[in-house]
């Protein structure tokens, strides 16, 4: 997997974090990040950079209130995608900028995540085949104050919307007894929505935040010669 990283775009405080996340998609064997690294702002990164071994591209701010960092983002996504090094891309930035580079490496088979803040517009979430938002991959500390916080705030974030969204993907997944395997109806989610994410609504893993709602019946059931249990779901 290749990473590029938009380092006029994303926090320095979240690399850490987003690397392990990334690792759990894919091996990263291209680490980039661009950015004007004369600016003294961005001095704080060479430490973060080191420790993750990701590979630093100067490119100069060669006129003010112009972006430079996206056009050699994108020409050195191009490279990559014409080397046939790798069978997927993760593309760090909540700037819009960047759709049409992911549904142009879509079109050419490569599997696209795309990681940033929520501010992130919708054309570029959509455009990726899964979006994880930086906030849900806060540091430790941040975990932990989290848990303070009752798991009815957490529920109060899920919307009707959402909750439609759960619905029609479980019917859409269903066998003719309305019973749906919890992995499909996950990966259909994703294709329907690909920013969402059980974190966002402070569940580590999908089949909590499914118990965790009465318009939905959880049955576990067991596979031959194996240790786990499948997971099914049914709408009520």
């Amino acid at each position: 997997m290749a990473v590029l990283i938009d380092g006029d775009n994303i926090p320095s405080k979240y690399v850490k974090e987003m690397m392990e996340e990334i690792t759990k998609y894919g091996t990263p064997t291209i680490k980039r990040i661009y950015g004007d690294w004369t600016r003294p702002d961005l001095s704080k990164w060479k430490k973060i950079l080191l420790e993750n071994a990701i590979n630093p591209i100067q490119q100069y701010s060669y006129t003010t209130g112009k972006n430079a960092t996206d056009s050699a983002m994108i020409i050195d996504a191009m490279d990559i995608l014409y080397s046939e090094k790798v069978n997927g891309f993760c593309l760090v930035s909540s700037d819009s900028d960047f759709t049409k580079l992911a549904t142009r490496l879509r079109e050419a088979g490569m599997v696209v995540y795309g990681i940033g803040e929520k501010k992130t517009p919708d054309p570029f979430i959509v455009a990726c085949d899964k979006f994880i938002y930086l906030e849900i991959l806060g540091n430790d500390d941040e975990k932990n104050n989290e848990k303070g916080k009752s798991n009815r705030s957490n529920l109060d974030k899920i919307t009707p919307k959402i909750i439609r969204l759960l619905k029609n993907s479980v019917s859409d997944a269903a066998d003719e007894d309305g019973w749906a395997f919890l992995g499909d109806v996950g990966s259909l989610i994703l294709k329907k929505q690909p920013n969402f994410d059980s974190r966002n609504f402070g569940f580590e893993k999908l089949t909590p935040l499914f118990k965790s709602l009465n318009q939905f019946e959880m049955e576990q059931r067991d596979q031959n010669n194996k240790k786990f249990k499948l997971v099914y779901v049914r709408n009520k």
